[in-house]
């Protein structure tokens, strides 16, 4: 099985000056009006050029951040490109409340991921977006909150690797827990309404629930530091401060 690489930033690991960024994705952060926005895309970006580079064994100066780009596909992957050339790398993205985090594989296999914070959903959530077994692990859950966006989260990683995101109804996936061991990975499987299936793990640190899933099997996912900046990490909200980047 391919190995599976992440890395994960918040917004204190941007660089403050923009060095490592091409003439691409200057011109795309300028064009953004809003503040989180903007943040959350540079945040993203770095994040994902700097797991690329140290995947890669390459340098996470600026120069070299800037010559890996992130490019959005048509329907809106993201891909990866060094020094010019298709990466052979397939890459996966996500933020939340200031952090991201970025994971990679060997292609061709599609992979996904995504980060949530574990916070109150509620009934009307539940019910409108999860299966009726989703419904079910929710209700009977020793902590509902977790599970709630443990499920929704390992939804989005799946969604991602179908390439379709949120313009897929949610309920075309079903997820099935495997696992529940405090502070390790826990693996998942995750059920499409036409017969795909995709293989994942989860994991929670302190107020995050992060989860990856595959098309096909992967082992759990290692971090590219030990420990992840994501142990310790504190979710925030600094757009509001400024809610406007003009």
């Amino acid at each position: 099985m391919n190995p599976v690489h992440w890395w994960s930033a918040g917004l204190a690991h941007v660089p403050q000056v923009d060095h490592w960024i091409d003439e691409v994705e200057a011109a795309r952060f300028a064009s953004m009006r809003f503040t989180k926005r903007r943040s959350e895309a540079k945040l993203s970006r770095y994040c994902a050029k700097t797991t690329v580079a140290m995947t890669l064994g390459r340098s996470t100066d600026p120069a070299s951040l800037r010559s890996i780009q992130i490019r959005n596909a048509r329907d809106g992957a993201p891909e990866t490109r060094v020094d010019g050339h298709d990466g052979e790398l397939v890459i996966a993205m996500t933020d939340r409340a200031d952090w991201a985090v970025a994971a990679v594989i060997a292609g061709p296999s599609r992979i996904g991921c995504d980060l949530e914070l574990v916070e109150p959903r509620s009934q009307a959530f539940v019910d409108d977006y999860f299966t009726p077994a989703e419904r079910s692990l929710v209700a009977g859950s020793a902590e509902p909150a977790l599970t709630s966006n443990l499920i929704w989260s390992a939804k989005e990683s799946a969604l991602k690797v179908l390439r379709t995101g949120l313009r897929r109804d949610t309920r075309t996936v079903t997820v099935t827990l495997r696992e529940d061991r405090a502070e390790a990975w826990n693996s998942l499987l995750v059920d499409s309404s036409e017969g795909r299936h995709m293989w994942g793990w989860w994991r929670r640190y302190n107020s995050f629930v992060l989860t990856v899933a595959a098309e096909v099997e992967i082992p759990a996912p290692e971090s590219l530091e030990r420990p992840p900046p994501l142990a310790t990490a504190t979710p925030g909200h600094s757009w509001l401060e400024r809610p406007t980047a003009t």
